[in-house]
């Protein structure tokens, strides 16, 4: 692997992250071996991949997002999808509330 690792060194910085991720693009090793050398969870890696390829299509986009939209975006989103969610659950609270049911809570 091209990743040194120090036994002191217990912070993954973006640099080291990206290596990371550019060894398992380039094949050079696997997210499970990665996962067991460096003592991480496979999920973890999995997420820096994605990560990855997602700032990776940015980047070759032909009017790239600045990191502050794409996060302002991904907030958006999830705002509108809470939002979504909260009045589903009231309605489902009043639809239970006019027909007589009890709340099992």
């Amino acid at each position: 692997m091209s990743i040194e690792m120090n036994d002191d060194t217990k912070r993954w910085t973006a640099k080291r992250k990206a290596a990371l991720v550019m060894d398992i693009i380039q094949g050079k090793t696997t997210v499970s071996e990665a996962s067991r050398t460096f003592d991480l969870s496979p999920s973890d890696i999995d997420n820096w991949v994605d990560e990855a390829k997602r700032g990776i299509e940015n980047a070759l986009k032909a009017k790239p997002f600045e990191v502050k939209e794409l996060y302002e975006k991904q907030i958006k989103d999830l705002q509108e999808a809470y939002g979504e969610a909260t009045l589903e659950l009231r309605a489902r609270k009043k639809l239970q509330s006019l027909l007589g049911e009890e709340d099992d809570k």
